[in-house]
C-alpha cells in the first residue's frame, strides 16, 4: 500500500462547506422543475447542468466536483436539519424554555397554597389542640381542684348536718359535670359551695316586715281543705346593719327551693293575731324579732312555739 493512501484526507476549505451549502439551498428552491421531468442519473446531470447555468449568470466559476458535491449532499440531507422526536426530555425543554410565561403565576398558586396551610395550620389546627389541651387540664385538674377547695372551706364552718348533707350535695353534683365533661354544671357546683360557705360565715337576725305597703302576715287557705287557714308571718334575715341577706328557703307547699329576701313562715293563729294586735295600734310591730339564722348554719331557727313550714308566694 502506498504512502499516498495512508495519508489523512484534508479538511475541506470553509469557503467549499459554504459552497455546498449556498448549491444545496439553490437546488433546493429549484430541483422540483428538475423532478417533475427526470429522475435518476438523468436528474443529477440535470440539476449539475442547471447548477453551471445558474452560477454562470451570477458570473462564479464552480468546479464541477463542488457542484456533484452539492448535489450529493442534497440527496444525504446533510445540511437539513432534522428535529428530535417528540419526547420526555424535549417536553421538558421546551417547558423550561417558557418558565417566564407560566412559572409567576405557579408560584403564586404556590404561595396563596402555603399561606392558607398556615393559616389552617395555626388558625384551626393549632387553636383546636390548644382548646382540647385547656379542656382536658380544666376537667382533669382546675374544676376537680376548685370542687375540693370550695367543699373543704365549707365543710370548715359547718356546725349541723344539714350544713353538711348541703355542703356534699353540691359536691356530687360538681363531680357529675366532671364526669359528664359538663364546665358549666361543674362550675355552677363550685359557686354554690362558696355561696354555701358564706351562708354559715354570717349569723343573721329572722324579724317581721314592718314597712309601709308590704304585708307582716298572710293567712292562706288550702284547697284541699277549704274549712282551714294555715296563717303566717312575713320575715326576712338581716345583719347587724339591718341589711336583708337571701337565704336558701323551701316552700311547704310545692317543695320548691329558692333564694329569697322575704318569705312566710307558718304560725299559730294566736301568735298571728297578737302581732296583727301590735301593728294595729300604730302600724308598727314593736316585738319583731322571731328567729336567727346562727353561724355555721343555713337554716333559720324561730323563737315562736309551733313555728312551722314556709311559703315563698302569697
Amino acid at each position: 500500500m502506498s504512502a499516498t493512501a495512508l495519508a489523512p484526507s484534508q479538511p475541506q476549505k470553509l469557503d467549499d462547506v459554504m459552497l455546498a451549502m449556498d448549491i444545496v439551498d439553490t437546488l433546493r428552491h429549484r430541483e422540483r422543475l428538475v423532478e417533475l421531468e427526470l429522475g435518476g442519473e438523468a436528474r443529477e446531470e440535470a440539476l449539475i447542468k442547471r447548477l453551471k447555468e445558474i452560477y454562470a449568470a451570477q458570473g462564479i466559476d464552480v468546479p464541477e466536483s463542488t457542484l456533484r458535491d452539492g448535489v450529493k449532499a442534497l440527496e444525504e440531507k446533510r445540511f437539513v436539519y432534522d428535529p428530535p422526536r417528540d419526547g420526555l426530555a424535549i417536553r421538558l425543554a421546551r417547558l423550561y424554555i417558557s418558565r417566564e410565561r407560566w412559572l409567576p403565576p405557579l408560584v403564586a398558586v404556590l404561595g396563596v397554597a402555603v399561606l392558607a396551610y398556615l393559616a389552617y395550620d395555626f388558625g384551626f389546627v393549632r387553636s383546636r389542640e390548644a382548646q382540647l389541651e385547656k379542656a382536658r387540664i380544666e376537667f382533669a385538674e382546675r374544676l376537680p381542684s376548685s370542687l375540693s377547695l370550695a367543699r373543704e372551706a365549707a365543710l370548715s364552718v359547718a356546725a349541723d348536718e344539714h350544713a353538711r348533707n348541703r355542703i356534699e350535695a353540691a359536691y356530687a353534683a360538681g363531680l357529675a359535670g366532671v364526669n359528664a365533661r359538663d364546665a358549666k354544671k361543674a362550675r355552677a357546683a363550685v359557686m354554690d359551695l362558696q355561696q354555701i360557705k358564706t351562708d354559715l360565715d354570717i349569723q343573721l337576725t329572722v324579724r317581721i316586715v314592718s314597712r309601709p305597703d308590704e304585708y307582716s302576715g298572710v293567712f292562706r287557705i288550702p284547697d284541699t281543705a277549704p274549712n282551714t287557714r294555715n296563717y303566717y308571718l312575713i320575715v326576712e334575715a338581716v345583719d347587724g346593719s339591718g341589711r336583708a341577706h337571701d337565704l336558701e328557703i323551701t316552700s311547704e307547699e310545692d317543695q320548691r327551693t329558692a333564694r329569697v329576701d322575704k318569705w312566710g313562715v307558718r304560725i299559730p293563729e294566736s301568735v298571728f293575731n297578737a302581732v296583727a294586735a301590735d301593728k294595729r295600734d300604730d302600724q308598727i310591730v314593736e316585738n319583731a324579732v322571731v328567729g336567727e339564722k346562727p353561724k355555721g348554719k343555713l337554716l333559720p331557727q324561730y323563737h315562736i312555739q309551733g313555728a312551722g313550714g314556709a311559703i315563698l308566694e302569697w
